[in-house]
């Protein structure tokens, strides 16, 4: 058992009966009281964000986590198949498990994160950004660039997200995975 004065960024925890990773703390030791730390925590199993206040000395359970590489091999109907890249060993997770799916293309690297205790899968990492070859857009107007427009575009594993008026089809682009949108051409 650890207590709030082992508290930093990154840090796993069990509370509430729940997995939680610290994404950032402040001690706070105000004039009159005691002192405490105020914490934002993410859920490693539903994702979600919020906000908790730990009373100073309070027991806290830290768990241990590891970040494994595997890259993607295909989908079918039991969820997401991945093989480790060291072992070569195979395992499959479930599509709640994975954020932004559709920007997973077979043979990309990705980083699963496993409860080490249990060996059980938590969640599934995307690099921050993947290369993609654009399928479908409707053609851009030419000197319609006055202003930054946005169209759709479909890229090839089927998701579909915005880019600059001057990107057509069969373009390379760098998608940035956690907000979904267009970096850059690549050439």
């Amino acid at each position: 058992m650890a207590t709030t004065s082992d508290i930093k960024n990154g840090l796993c925890i069990k509370h509430n009966h729940d997995l939680f990773q610290i994404i950032e703390f402040q001690h706070v030791k105000p004039g009159k009281g005691a002192a405490f730390v105020r914490t934002k925590l993410r859920s490693l199993t539903t994702g979600k964000v919020l906000d908790n206040t730990f009373n100073a000395g309070v027991k806290i359970d830290p768990i241990t986590i590891e970040r494994r590489k595997y890259q993607f091999l295909y989908k079918d109907e039991l969820g997401f198949h991945f093989m480790h890249t060291d072992t070569f060993e195979q395992i499959n997770i479930e599509e709640s498990l994975v954020e932004n799916s559709d920007l997973m293309k077979e043979g990309d690297i990705v980083e699963i994160l496993f409860h080490a205790d249990e060996e059980r899968p938590l969640t599934c990492d995307l690099p921050t950004a993947v290369e993609m070859e654009v399928t479908y857009t409707e053609p851009g107007i030419k000197g319609d660039t006055a202003t930054n427009s946005l169209k759709p575009a479909t890229l090839e594993t089927g998701a579909e997200i915005r880019v600059p008026l001057f990107i057509n089809i069969g373009d390379k682009i760098k998608v940035d995975t956690k907000t979904r949108s267009y970096v850059e051409r690549v050439k």
